[in-house]
């Protein structure tokens, strides 16, 4: 059995938090218009967006690296703004038995944060923990606040 982890970081959204939760769940291909650099594509390859079950892969640069994720819908709890997609394949696999990513939207005392929380297991002891996509998920959160204020 690998090494099983847990990373959590949350930060402050200045653009509207049902935007941010409606932007995942029904228009993921839009988040290449606020942040190219950091995501190239978004395609369905099952069922429909914002659809539990439905299939995307997502194209993105991470450290340098053009790379690739292929995941499922895993739940969807609009009443909490909260997603979990599962990864089926792309990159993340090739280090990583099991990779599970949770975006949380919430209001505590009229700020809204953004929360993201990576579950995973390595393959093996030599894997590093996912400390640089973490915060590539911060800074992509912050891209697409800068995208939605500045309009």
């Amino acid at each position: 059995m690998g090494l099983i982890g847990r990373l959590v970081a949350a930060t402050e959204f200045k653009a509207d938090g049902d935007l941010f939760h409606d932007l995942l769940k029904k228009k993921p291909q839009q988040i290449s218009d606020a942040s190219p650099d950091k995501v190239q594509g978004c395609d369905l390859h099952e069922g429909d967006f914002g659809k539990v079950g439905s299939i995307i892969c997502w194209r993105y640069t991470h450290d340098g690296k053009k790379k690739t994720a292929k995941q499922v819908i895993q739940k969807i709890e609009p009443e909490k703004k909260l997603m979990e997609f599962k990864m089926l394949g792309g990159d993340l696999m090739e280090k990583y038995k099991s990779f599970l990513v949770t975006i949380h939207v919430e209001n505590k005392a009229d700020t809204e944060l953004v929360t993201w929380t990576l579950e995973y297991e390595m393959l093996r002891d030599d894997v590093e923990h996912p400390i640089s996509l973490l915060s590539y998920f911060i800074d992509l959160t912050k891209d697409i606040e800068t995208h939605y204020i500045g309009k």
